[in-house]
This record gives structure tokens, C-alpha cells and sequence, in this order.
């Protein structure tokens, strides 16, 4: 697979996603804007962050779509009342207007990303969206963040959520908040994973409770499945690793020991567990499968993790298990015809939609492509900021 060409194919297809009326819009199978369907907090700031990406590797038409990005988010997404950014926007304003912390991370990450770039005004967004992290989703007490808030910030929901502090994981490692990034990771990995065989719980209530039953009545929510959620320890143990990277000789050796034993543990209890290549979504408590349908992120980010875990320790078997799963991946996802990847396949392998419809964003597979060229740390924007000024 030559990874730089497959990024400029993703690029192609994103370009796709530009909304006329501010933000980018959710893409069909076959890469059209579907302008009916709300615009998207994640995907406009999912899509930012990978434009400015494109951008750092020089890409002359990038900027502007950053910038197209940002100013979506200082305007169209921002209240102005209140603060914060709402989830989903439609022609006659906010569609959602509850404020979550999956999103907000995701502010960060695009505002993030586009400060490297140079674009303007995203310095003062950047200021702006970890001044609410600040003020309204870190607990400092509990070395998390909190959910979900109302309009006003006034009633705090009581859900926790373990994938919304992943993200923040990764917002805050590049943004260089370490100290907040430690904190997370020690309570989630060190403590949440390996305490539960490496099956990390996902739900918990206001007292950081698991709720092991959440969303049993729904199994293939696309953001709070029930069960543990394959992809999720790989991405936890790319995240840990960088992390350790970026704490150096400070970081406690059990970091290096949990990242490998949360990959193993995803290569062991999703990968052809059911007789048919590729990982499954969900695994129950008891590590048998749930949902079985393949979702393309899942690969992604083992693949990434994968990079990451050759990178620092040097040992070909994950070289092995990459090109595997890259070989995987280009004959059962990358959609050579339409463009991009198909972003869920069922456990046959052939294209499905019962959790996702469409290729709403491509931010997954191509930091999947970027990941093997770059280091360990810092991460993407800023190890392309670095390569680029020489």
C-alpha cells in the first residue's frame, strides 16, 4: 500500500464534503453532500483538522478550506449567549443544543490543528474552546471530564463517558496539556482496562460507576455501543504510547506494558473471531462478540496503534500485523470505485449500514496513512509544523 497516495485519494473525496452554508456536510456512498442532513459538529471539526493536515503537507488548495472551517465554528456553531459550541446545526440555527464533550474535544482538535497551519482567527478559537474545557467539562477531582450539559450549563447530565475523555486524550496531547493527558489515561487504562481484563467499560454514572447494561437494548449505537469497543483499545494504546513519548524518561514503565497488552487484546478478542476476516465492533463482558458488523475505523486505528507499537519497540510482528490488515482493507474497504472507505461492512464482508450509512468523514483513514511516516511524538500537526519549517 503506498500510504501517501492513499491519503491524496481520501483528500480527493473529503474536498466533496464542503456545506454551502458554513461547515462540512455529511458525504453519500458515492461522495454527494447531502444538504437535507444536519451539519455536524464532529464532522466539520474532524474535517478542519484533516484540511489543515493537508495544508502542513503543502497542499496549496488546503488553507481555505481550514479557514472555511473555522470561521464555521466562531459563527455557525457558536453560541453566542451562552458559550460552547452546539452539536448539530441546521438552515434555521441549532438542531441539537445540548453541549457535549465528545464534540468540544473535537473543537479543540480542529482549532488545534489549524494554529499549526498558521490560518487565522484559530488561535483565538483554540484560546476559546480550552477556556470551556476549563471552565465546564474538567473535573479536577476526578482527573476526567465530565459529558453533557444543557444550552445554559446549568444541568449537568449524569452519564460519564470513557470515549469522550479518549478524545480529549488526544486533544490534549496536542495542545501539550501532558499533565491533564496522564491523568486520564492512568485512571482508564492502568485502572479501568486492566482491572477488567483489558475489556475497557465504557459507560459509568456521576460516581465513575460502570454501567455494564448500558444501551443493551442497543448494541450498535455508532458512539455508545453496548459492551467494550474493539477499536477503542487500540486507540488507547496509540495514545498511551504517545503520551509516553511525550513524558520521556518520566514516564512509568507500565505505559509500555498496557499499550502492548490493550493491542493484543484487540487483535485477540476482535479479530476473525467469528471465522471471517476483520474486527468485529463490540465484544461482551466475557470477550464474545456483539455486534459483528466491521466498521472501517476499527481497522484504522488498529493499524495505527500497529505503526506506533513498531516505532517504539522495533519488533517486526507488528510490521506483520499492518501489512495484513492493510491488505485486508484494501480488498474489503477502500472503495476504489466511489472513493474513500466504505465505513461499515457486515460480517460477510460486504458493504452494510446499519450503524453507519454514507462516508460521513474520512479523519480515521487518513491519519491511518499518516501515522507509519510520522513520529511517535508530537502528534500529527505538529510533527508536520516541525517537518516543514526543516
Amino acid at each position: 500500500m503506498n500510504l501517501a497516495e492513499e491519503g491524496e485519494r481520501l483528500l480527493a473525496f473529503a474536498r466533496g464534503s464542503v456545506h454551502p452554508d458554513g461547515g462540512f456536510g455529511w458525504l453519500s456512498d458515492d461522495g454527494r453532500l447531502e444538504p437535507d442532513r444536519p451539519v455536524e459538529l464532529w464532522i466539520t471539526c474532524r474535517m478542519t483538522h484533516v484540511f489543515a493536515l493537508a495544508h502542513l503537507l503543502g497542499h496549496p488548495w488546503a488553507g481555505e478550506l481550514v479557514d472555511h472551517g473555522v470561521a464555521a465554528l466562531t459563527t455557525r456553531f457558536r453560541d453566542p449567549v451562552h458559550g460552547g459550541w452546539y452539536a448539530a446545526v441546521g438552515p434555521d440555527g441549532p438542531v441539537t443544543r445540548s453541549k457535549t464533550a465528545y464534540e468540544h474535544a473535537f473543537v479543540v482538535l480542529a482549532a488545534s490543528s489549524a494554529a499549526a497551519a498558521g490560518r487565522p482567527d484559530a488561535d483565538g478559537l483554540l484560546a476559546d474552546a480550552l477556556d470551556v474545557l476549563d471552565r465546564r467539562f474538567w473535573d479536577d477531582e476526578a482527573g476526567m471530564v465530565v459529558e453533557e450539559w444543557d444550552e445554559s450549563w446549568s444541568v449537568l447530565d449524569d452519564y460519564r463517558g470513557v470515549n469522550a475523555n479518549m478524545h480529549w486524550v488526544e486533544a490534549l496531547l496536542a495542545v501539550g496539556e501532558v499533565d491533564r493527558a496522564a491523568r486520564i489515561v492512568t485512571r482508564v487504562v492502568h485502572g479501568f482496562a486492566r482491572s477488567n481484563r483489558w475489556r475497557i467499560p465504557e459507560h459509568f454514572d456521576a460516581s465513575w460507576r460502570p454501567l455494564p447494561d448500558y444501551h443493551r437494548d442497543e448494541p450498535a449505537h455508532p458512539f455508545r455501543p453496548y459492551g467494550a469497543t474493539i477499536g477503542h483499545w487500540f486507540e488507547w494504546s496509540r495514545l498511551t504510547l504517545s503520551l509516553r513519548a511525550a513524558l520521556g524518561p518520566a514516564a512509568p514503565p507500565w505505559m509500555l506494558d498496557d499499550a502492548v497488552a490493550l493491542f493484543d487484546a484487540g487483535v485477540r478478542e476482535g479479530w476473525a473471531v467469528d471465522g471471517a476476516a476483520g474486527f468485529v465492533y463490540t465484544v461482551d463482558w466475557d470477550g464474545a462478540p456483539v455486534v459483528r458488523q466491521r466498521m472501517h475505523w476499527v481497522v484504522t486505528e488498529a493499524l495505527a496503534a500497529a505503526a506506533t507499537l513498531h516505532a517504539v519497540t522495533g519488533d517486526p510482528m507488528y510490521a506483520v500485523c499492518a501489512e495484513h490488515w492493510w491488505a485486508y482493507a484494501d480488498q474489503h474497504l477502500l472503495d476504489r470505485a466511489a472513493g474513500s472507505w466504505h465505513h461499515e461492512l457486515g460480517p460477510d464482508n460486504r458493504p452494510a449500514a446499519g450503524t453507519w450509512a454514507g462516508k460521513p468523514d474520512v479523519y480515521h483513514a487518513f491519519q491511518a496513512t499518516l501515522g507509519p511516516r510520522l513520529p511517535v511524538w508530537p502528534p500529527f500537526a505538529a510533527a508536520l509544523r516541525e517537518r516543514r519549517r526543516g
